[in-house]
């Protein structure tokens, strides 16, 4: 992969990070050795934007917000959803960090938002964690405009891939199902695919896949 690293990453600093459900690890992106493979995923989500600028953007899943501040530099109207209970207090620690977004509390099955409301959604590790991914995939689709961009980001499902995960974090593989396989069909039969990138390239330790995706 080529073209994923750009000069800075704004993340929201660690001292301003809620850690908001049991698989939200916001400190791992301060953390020797995990934050390279955490931060990546991130570095590959602002490649797929493209150097583009949107006018509104949805970040689904954004968990801490820790993510917020690099996107904020990518839109000029900033919109998250979660399902967990604290969008207020993460709203307020982005605001004291100079970050002005509207967050909710949701699920992408049902995104609380008009028809066409954003030109780009994204979803970094998250969407592989929906009970329903073709009710999330339609749901994205309906409240993006037509060509809107979709960006989404989400980890390998190799047995490598598994092992190396509870090596490094002790998490099972298994809470994902079988949703990991399921994901990435899914969104290809939901959107246009425009743009892919693999983190290694070779299926077999493969880390992460990023999408970049239009909606019809």
């Amino acid at each position: 992969m080529t073209g994923t690293r750009p000069a800075s990453l704004q993340l929201l600093p660690e001292s301003a990070l809620v850690r908001t459900s049991a698989i939200d690890h916001p400190d791992w992106n301060y953390r020797p050795v995990l934050r390279r493979v955490q931060r990546m995923r991130f570095r590959m989500a602002v490649s797929l934007l493209g150097g583009e600028r949107f006018g509104t953007m949805i970040e689904i899943g954004y968990g801490s917000g820790v993510f917020m501040p690099e996107l904020a530099r990518h839109c000029d109207d900033l919109h998250g959803v979660d399902t967990h209970p604290y969008a207020e207090d993460v709203a307020g620690r982005l605001a004291g960090n100079g970050v002005k977004a509207t967050l909710t509390t949701g699920s992408a099955e049902a995104l609380p938002y008009p028809d066409g409301f954003a030109g780009c959604a994204v979803a970094v590790s998250t969407l592989e964690c929906v009970g329903d991914i073709e009710a999330a995939c339609r749901e994205i689709r309906r409240v993006l405009r037509p060509g809107g961009v979709l960006v989404v980001v989400t980890p390998g499902s190799s047995p490598l891939w598994d092992l190396a995960l509870r090596l490094s974090t002790g998490e099972d593989a298994r809470l994902y199902g079988d949703r990991r396989q399921r994901l990435q069909p899914a969104l290809r039969r939901n959107f246009g695919l425009v743009e892919e990138v693999r983190v290694p390239a070779g299926p077999v330790l493969r880390l992460y896949t990023g999408l970049r995706l239009e909606s019809p």
